[in-house]
Formats: structure tokens, sequence, C-alpha cells
């Protein structure tokens, strides 16, 4: 099997970080490829809060696939899931890159027969200081925390809908701001001290629509989809390098994406605290929604 393989290669990967003890439970493991182990995929989960759900994810059975920019995080979380004696490895994408987003895709679909759980967490906070720069020269922050998600949902679908039941959990924000789709790349948006969020909160009511679209195209399939604000100024580097002080931990934001993961909470919704929420009136505007998808579509290219 493809995953058996993977799993192999995992633990080849993380023999650094692996005790005699946890060596013979990996090969355990492995003999015991015969049953289907579930595999998940979370997004920026070299740090924060995606760090803590792979770790979650992998003391619950689960093969983690960790994403992230930076090898040494990355490798050091799959240590720590290997030591805990789960499964996982690690694999590199920058989502200033579709390329890249298109090729971490493409090696899910080649190496895994089933993929049952993909959490879209990567994010950034802004681009205050016009550093960050998309392949494509699209707005950063609107790329790395909807597009590039989008682009990835969209390529790993067939797994996900030939895997169910199968669940897809959006990282989103109680910061909401309507799309501009005469401006989506903010060209024309000047910041100032009502609107600096604006590229953020953007960013994550377009994952929202996504969600909503999602749920409606994906009933009766057996994938679940939702999304979420997890907690407000969880203390996480995003949070910390805006100088903002914490309001929650990080442990408080991954209860409330474990809760979407494990519980029976229906499809389509946007939770906040763990109930299902209102999220910004642009969400439920079904125009709105296909010119999403269709703007999206375009900026990624149809072929995807």
């Amino acid at each position: 099997m493809k995953l058996r393989f993977s799993v192999f290669l995992a633990a080849l990967f993380s023999v650094a970080c692996l005790t005699t003890s946890t060596l013979l439970e990996a090969h355990s493991q492995d003999e015991a490829m015969a049953e289907r182990i579930p595999v998940a995929l979370v997004t920026g989960s070299t740090r924060g809060l995606g760090e803590e759900v792979a770790r979650r994810l992998g003391a619950k059975g689960y093969h983690v696939v960790v994403h992230g920019r930076n090898v040494e995080r990355g490798e050091a979380v799959v240590c720590a899931i290997v030591e805990a004696g789960g499964q996982a490895e690690f694999r590199r994408a920058d989502f200033l890159s579709l390329d890249q987003v298109r090729e971490l895709a493409n090696g899910v679909l080649t190496d895994f027969e089933h993929l049952d759980l993909l959490v879209n967490n990567a994010g950034i906070g802004s681009d205050e200081d016009g550093k960050l720069v998309s392949e494509e020269g699209y707005e950063p922050v609107f790329q790395v925390n909807y597009l590039a998600h989008f682009l990835l949902t969209e390529k790993l679908m067939p797994l996900l809908v030939n895997s169910v039941p199968a669940r897809i959990v959006n990282v989103s924000s109680g910061a909401q701001a309507a799309i501009d789709f005469d401006d989506v790349m903010l060209e024309n948006w000047q910041p100032d001290g009502r609107q600096i969020g604006r590229p953020y909160a953007q960013s994550k009511l377009a994952q929202i629509l996504h969600t909503y679209d999602l749920a409606e195209r994906l009933e009766g399939t057996g994938v679940i989809v939702n999304t979420l604000h997890p907690a407000t100024f969880m203390d996480t580097y995003m949070v910390r390098q805006a100088g903002i002080e914490p309001r929650a931990t990080v442990d408080e934001g991954a209860d409330r994406v474990m809760q979407l993961i494990t519980d029976d909470v229906g499809s389509g919704n946007y939770f906040v605290d763990g109930k299902p929420t209102r999220a910004h009136e642009q969400a439920y505007d079904e125009a709105a929604r296909q010119r999403l998808r269709e703007l999206s579509l375009e900026l990624i290219g149809h072929n995807d």
C-alpha cells in the first residue's frame, strides 16, 4: 500500500528521534497497515495552533502530514509526534508560490491511498512592510490565507471524496471584511488606523465563503466541511509579532479545532466558542460565493 511505504519513509526520516522502544513500536505500526490508519494533512503545523493540532492528531492515531516552510521546525514537530508513539512526516511548501502548493497536493495524491482530514490552518497576519511577494503577483495575505488553500482543497477533493467519511476544517477568524470584487488585490486600498487589518479580514471571510460553497457542493458525499474562529488573540507567533497582548492559549484554540474533527457538528457551519454562529453577511450571498469561486478558479488556472 502507498501509505505503508510512506510510513516506512517517515520512520527512516525520523530515525534520529527514535529510541529503541519507539522503533519497535513503529515496526508494529507498519505491520498493522493492513488496517486503515487515518491520514491528516495540517497546513501551517510547524508551530502555534497547527503544531498543537498535529500533535493531538498524532496521539489519536492519525498519520500526520506536517506542513510548513521551515524544514528544521517541521522535522522537530515530526520527531515530537513519533517520540510520543505517533506517525508523522514533513512536507515543505511556501504558500506564496502556487506551484509549491500544487507540488504539495500532487505529492499527497501520489503517496496516499486515502486522506481522512484536511485542516487548512496556515496563515499570515499582514504585509505591513511590503516584504512578502507572491510568485503570481497576487496580494500575499489573500494568497496565503485563502487562495493557496482553495487550490490545495480543490486538488485533494477527489481523494477526500474517495476516503469518506472525511472532514475539512478551515481555520478562519472573527475578523472579517467584505470582499471588494473590484479590488480583490487591494491595489487601490490605503491602510489607515481603522482598516489596517483589511487584507487579513478579507482573506478570512473568503475562507468562510469557500466553506459554505464547499458544503453545498459536497452535500451527500460524506465529506463534512466546517470553519471556525478558534480563539481571540491566541499566544502565537503571529499575535506576538503584531505586538498584541495574548488573550487566549493555543490549547484553547486547539480544543475548538478538535471539536470540529471529532464531534457530530454537521456541515457548512461557522463556529465561535464551540457553537454555530452567524458570520459576516456576505457569506450568505450566493452570488458572492459564486463570484469568489469563479475568480479563484481563474486565479489558480482552470486546469487545476
